[in-house]
């Protein structure tokens, strides 16, 4: 037992040893402070119309500062803000698990869930391969847009970048593409709801399970109605509710895919990395689930879960660069653009004979 306090809580990746460290509080501080301003900014009128959410401010707050003053005081900061980037980040990912309650999911029925399970692996497997055969992507970029399009926007992202270990600027150009097509889905879908022919509830349906970010449903639902709202988080929650076993299943593929590379092409077996703070999330709703959490307590923990990965989001766009943002290029935004439309178009024939079937 005091072996492990000693080395850190591994699962999560904690090591004690660097809170004494200077650079630690210094670094954390930075975080805070530039994450305490992007909920301020949040709370702007402007900003509440648009729907750009803390995370959404909080990455650009933190590219604008990263690209400019950081760099003089990155030596003295470093510790906090990539312990910020990582530890604060899964940390996060489990809070999230409070937003979820297994009644919720049991609500939308078998014609939701098809229709959540279909998006999700259509949509991230026609990324892997366009992102691969059309636009020539690595593959870090390719699996964070394919994730943050076909489960829940930046918050995917960011949950799947510690899986696969991506760089900090791969990180932002993905989260930039889901807040570009999530805010044209978010707009759009409203103005296309007289056309389509569905009902209220369909359309919700529709909306969760192809709009990226959980706050772009809730516009999206409310522009046309509370009952399609209602539908649509619901439809939504449970997309996001996918995201701890599609992490696990994302790991025991780059798991294997990396062994066969490390014995050039011969079998080699190595043990699957399972992303703890995954199962954690499910374990949240879990608790959720059991009502056991006063309702106030439990509205506190969904705040505090804003701020971790508001903090998560700074220290995200402090170590991005943005030179590296745009040696990458138009193709991410191309792949994401493409991705959009197998949402908007393949997902509504998606919705429709999934329903033509219940």
């Amino acid at each position: 037992m005091l072996s492990a306090i000693k080395n850190g809580f591994q699962p999560l990746g904690i090591n004690t040893k660097q809170y004494s460290d200077t650079r630690w509080w210094l670094g954390m501080l930075l975080v805070v402070v530039l994450a305490g301003a992007s909920v301020a900014l949040s709370k702007l009128q402007i900003m509440q119309t648009a729907q750009f959410s803390s995370l959404t401010i909080g990455i650009v707050l933190g590219i604008i500062v990263g690209n400019s003053v950081f760099s003089r005081i990155a030596t003295r900061t470093d510790v906090g803000v990539d312990y910020a980037k990582s530890i604060l980040l899964k940390a996060g990912v489990i809070l999230f698990g409070f937003r979820i309650t297994f009644a919720q999911v049991a609500g939308v029925g078998w014609h939701g869930l098809l229709t959540d399970v279909i998006m999700l692996v259509g949509t991230f497997i026609l990324a892997v391969q366009l992102g691969k055969r059309v636009f020539k992507l690595d593959e870090q970029t390719t699996i964070l847009i394919g994730a943050g399009s076909s489960i829940c926007g930046a918050a995917a992202v960011m949950a799947t970048e510690p899986v696969i270990k991506a760089q900090a600027h791969k990180v932002s150009v993905a989260v930039a593409t889901v807040v570009v097509f999530g805010t044209l889905s978010m707009f759009a879908y409203p103005i296309m709801f007289d056309y389509m022919g569905l009902s209220e509830h369909a359309y919700g349906v529709f909306v969760g399970s192809t709009i990226h970010e959980v706050a772009q449903v809730v516009a999206a639902g409310t522009a046309v109605s509370a009952n399609a709202a209602d539908t649509a988080v619901i439809e939504k929650m449970l997309r996001v509710m996918m995201l701890a076993p599609f992490l696990v299943g994302l790991s025991f593929w780059q798991t294997k895919k990396h062994a066969n590379i490390h014995a050039h092409g011969s079998e080699h077996k190595s043990g699957i990395t399972i992303p703890w703070f995954a199962v954690l999330f499910i374990v949240a709703s879990g608790v959720h689930s059991l009502s056991v959490i006063p309702q106030g307590a439990s509205n506190a923990i969904v705040w505090f879960d804003n701020i971790l990965l508001t903090i998560a989001m700074v220290a995200l766009g402090l170590r991005t660069h943005v030179g590296a943002i745009r040696q990458a290029g138009i193709k991410p935004l191309l792949l994401a653009g493409c991705l959009f439309l197998f949402l908007t178009l393949g997902g509504f024939a998606i919705n429709v004979g999934i329903a033509e079937l219940f």
